[in-house]
């Protein structure tokens, strides 16, 4: 792994299908700019994920560190991949998720402005229906995604990172947001590079709304 990288992406993984893993991996290797690393954090997969990505991730060990441990959740593997990262700035990827090719190239600009950015996403979804998740203050409620909080599209100076944490909890991206907001300069941007899959039924923002739903039958 290169001690030059600008850039430190992290991109957590629990069973996620390697075909979208390496989709993820991929368009973070089609980047603009390359002055990246990548560490891939498996919280403790227990499917074949651990030998397929092994496999895919030696034919690339200049670019992509990777970690495994036990499952211990997303917020605390991202926490981890942090302090694991040699990068002036922080990236995060969602394992079922990709960049556009001018993603960090675009984010690294807005740096100019702010410590820490979240970006809106171009969204992929099946019906009207999938633009809209739970909102963190009342379950019963709905917004739209482009007015959330997005840990995913998250992209910042190292030390915010370092120095605030993130904690397992449903909308622990905008609790991480608002802590920022506090110490650092903090920024919504509307960059659509960040290309967020809404169309897969067993996310964890479809199952609330499925509680949701079977709540008020």
């Amino acid at each position: 792994m290169t001690n030059k990288a600008i850039v430190s992406v992290i991109i957590t993984v629990y069973n996620t299908s390697i075909d979208l893993v390496t989709r993820a991996i991929d368009s973070v290797l089609r980047q603009d700019f390359q002055g990246f690393e990548i560490i891939v954090i498996d919280d403790g997969s227990n499917n074949d994920t651990y030998n397929q990505l092994l496999d895919y991730i030696k034919e690339r060990e200049d670019k992509i560190t990777y970690i495994r441990h036990r499952n211990c959740g997303q917020s605390l593997s991202i926490n981890r991949g942090i302090l694991n990262s040699n990068g002036k700035y922080i990236a995060i990827l969602d394992s079922d998720d990709e960049y556009k090719p001018n993603h960090l190239s675009n984010c690294l600009e807005q740096m100019r402005y702010a410590d820490l950015i979240a970006s809106t996403t171009t969204t992929i979804v099946n019906s009207e229906d999938d633009y809209f998740v739970p909102d963190r203050a009342d379950n019963n409620k709905l917004v739209h995604v482009d007015d959330c909080i997005l840990l995913a599209t998250f992209f910042g100076k190292k030390e915010v990172f370092e120095m605030l944490k993130f904690t397992d909890m449903y909308a622990a991206d905008a609790h991480f947001f608002e802590q920022a907001s506090l110490f650092f300069r903090v920024k919504k941007v509307a960059l659509g590079t960040y290309i967020y899959y809404r169309n897969r039924a067993d996310s964890i923002c479809s199952a609330l709304k499925t509680k949701q739903v079977l709540n008020h039958v």
